[in-house]
């Protein structure tokens, strides 16, 4: 999917027109419709306010599936896991299976 289908189906989804759009975001009316019209591509920081006012990061806007953000304490996991070695990842894994079973 390329940015101008992105957006116009992040706009369908809102039920936005494009002028709610430019007032949510404060960009220009012609910033928009040269999008969609001149099928120019929009620069980083026209697509930030964009997805600011989206309330999505970049990476999610460009992202193919739904993106799973990162809380404080499953980054600390994710950082603690990249330093065990394999024989500690899979006693971990064996020990989170334990725990976690019902």
């Amino acid at each position: 999917m390329d940015i101008r289908e992105k957006l116009k189906k992040m706009l369908d989804e809102r039920g936005w027109t494009e002028y709610r759009l430019t007032k949510e975001c404060g960009l220009s009316e012609s910033t928009i419709a040269n999008i969609y019209r001149r099928n120019s591509t929009p620069s980083f920081t026209t697509l930030e306010a964009i997805c600011k006012a989206f309330g999505i990061t970049l990476s999610q806007f460009f992202a193919e599936n739904e993106m799973i953000e990162l809380t404080p304490d499953t980054k600390e996991l994710l950082d603690h896991w990249s330093q065990l070695s394999p024989a500690q990842k899979e006693a971990t894994l064996i020990m989170l299976r334990t725990m976690t079973q019902k």
